[in-house]
This record gives C-alpha cells, structure tokens and sequence, in this order.
C-alpha cells in the first residue's frame, strides 16, 4: 500500500512528550494499602516521544523530525536528551520556560502485568495548532496524538471543533499522508473529539477499545477482546472517514480495513510469559513498525508483522521504548518466539 507522496521521505510526530515516570511495584494497591516500589526510573512517553525514538530504532537512517511542548525543568531536559541521542531533529519542540513538563507515574503491577498511569498536562495543556510549522518539513507522513490530553488543542480553535481538525486540515494541505494516536480516555470524550478529524485522515491504527467508541458501538465483553466486534466497528470508521486503511490491534492479535475492501486478521507474537517486563509503550511500538513498513510501501499483512514485533521487542522493557531494536532484529526476535495460531 501507497500511502502519501514517493518524493517526500521521513515522519514528522506531534503532540505528546511526556517524562514516564516509571514504577514497578509487586501489585496494585487498594486504597489506604502500601506497597513497595521495586524499580524506579524516568523515561520519554507520549505518542509524540514514542512513535520518534522507535521509529529511529526501527532505522537509524530513517528522518524523524517532531513537534511538541516541554517545560524548562529536569524532565523537559530529559526528554530533550532523549531526541538528542535518538537523532531526532527538534527544531519544533519547544520549551515553555516557567513551565512544568507533562509527566505520567506509570506503575507497572508484577502480579498483574497491567499498567495504572497518573498524568500532570503542564505544558501539554498550553499546545495550540500556532506551534505546528508544517511548511519546512518535507516528511511523508504526519503522526498526531493524542487527543483528550491537550486542553487547548481538545478545545475549538477557530471555525473548526478542535485544534486537532485544524491541524490535520493544514497537513493534508502540505501533502502529508495523516495518522491519529489516541489514548484511552472515556469512549464519550473519545468519540467527540476524535469523530471530527476522521475526514482528514489518511490512516487510523487504534486498540480494540478505542475503535468500538469511535464507532459507538459496544467494547470488550466479559470474555475479553471480540474480534468480529473490531471488524464490525472498523468497518463503521472506515466508512465515516477518509482513511485508505483502518488497524485495530490488540494483545493477541490485529485486524485491519483497507478502502478497497480488503481485509486482514493477523496474531501477534507468542511472547514469552518470562520475558514479559511490561506492556508500557508496546502500541506505540506497534505503530512505529506499521508506519514503517507503509512507509517503505510494504504490504499491509508486511507491515503489521512488523508492528506485532516491533510490539513484542518493545515489551521486555519496563520503559516505553528501550528495547526497540532494528526492523530486521524485530522480526528475527519474532521469528524466534513464534507467531501465534490464531486469533
């Protein structure tokens, strides 16, 4: 598949840049309880942060440019090191002086494997659509997110709902292909914002939960994931849209909507359970290798191979996306565990 135009090269991320602060404890508290916390560090997060340093993972050669919002504090320097040593070019991500960097304590439960994140905006509330320069950039593909967290881009702005409308509206003007990263907020608040921005993009790779509330339609059951209810719901998006394809991953697998009517069931990797560290970052993981092989016109069923492994390396790691490796080393990885059967 031919996403945007062959003489444009690279991914340009905006949005969220977030310091993790990541936390391991033995298992989720109830309230009034105490538990110990087991391992502590601070890493970049947000789909911004995320999708970048992967990518440059994924290939050192390929050129990653961003735009976003930190605060002049330790964590803004931290995220801005952490572009630095991933060679990401940051002309566009600016720093807020007297502001407080967006941060996250992300606690990993060790019993569980599920994760319980605590988020501050600071300087994610104060990002408007005049941060976004598009006209120096000659990047292919645009990733935006994440919607929900940004009080002025969630916000109308201008004649348009949001500022993420209008940003995506200029993007598609510039000839940008357009993906949109969403986080789970409420379905309710999911749906009102991200509803909007549907004719504005070219791409849309989202979990089970938030396609069904795009969609309106009911999410997981008792069961667990329903995999004909990710089908049914991304054929109701695709169909409200403009997005040449529609992917909709989760832990044990992805499906995927393409504009021509095909249509792609795909498991992931059977990881095992010991080398399982957390889960933190892994969708933005899957992302990353998807837009990769898009953007090197791989096959879909190709590109979302890439992004299950991609997932699966992603996943020994506590952080969001330190044990990302090579495209080539992802799918070797994959390889050795194995993919599962079926989804």
């Amino acid at each position: 598949m031919r996403l945007g135009l062959a003489s444009r090269r690279g991914i340009l991320t905006g949005g969220t840049w977030c310091a993790d602060h990541n936390k391991l404890v033995s298992d989720w508290p109830s309230e009034e309880m105490v538990v110990e916390i087991l391992t502590n560090d601070v890493r970049g997060g947000g789909s911004a942060c995320n999708l970048a340093v992967d990518m440059k993972r994924l290939d050192q050669d390929m050129p990653v440019s961003t735009i976003g919002l930190v605060g002049d504090d330790e964590d803004g320097k931290i995220l801005l090191a952490e572009a630095d040593a991933a060679g990401i070019e940051r002309s566009g991500l600016r720093v807020a002086h007297n502001g407080r960097t967006s941060h996250t304590d992300a606690f990993t439960s060790q019993t569980s494997g599920r994760r319980t994140h605590l988020y501050l905006p600071g300087t994610a509330a104060e990002l408007t659509p005049d941060h976004f320069d598009l006209s120096a950039s000659s990047a292919r593909f645009l990733h935006l997110g994440l919607p929900g967290v940004h009080a002025k881009m969630d916000a109308a702005w201008g004649d348009d709902p949001n500022g993420w409308v209008t940003v995506l509206k200029e993007a598609k003007k510039a000839s940008f292909a357009t993906n949109l990263e969403l986080c789970s907020v409420s379905a309710e608040r999911i749906a009102e914002l991200v509803r909007p921005c549907l004719a504005h993009l070219d791409l849309l790779v989202v979990n089970d939960f938030e396609i069904a509330a795009i969609a309106g339609l009911p999410g997981e059951s008792a069961s667990g994931v329903d995999v004909q209810s990710c089908v049914d719901a991304a054929r109701v998006v695709l169909e409200a849209g403009a997005m040449q394809l529609v992917v909709v991953h989760f832990p044990h697998g992805a499906v995927a909507l393409s504009r021509d009517g095909g249509e792609f069931s795909i498991p992931s990797v059977s990881v095992p359970l010991d080398s399982i560290q957390g889960t933190n970052g892994a969708g933005d993981a899957f992302a990353a290798g998807l837009l990769y092989g898009l953007h090197e016109n791989w096959s879909i069923t190709d590109a979302i191979h890439l992004g299950h492994a991609s997932a699966a390396a992603s996943m020994r790691g506590l952080g969001t996306t330190d044990k990302v490796v090579s495209w080539r080393e992802c799918l070797d990885l994959a390889t050795r565990w194995g993919w599962r059967e079926t989804l």
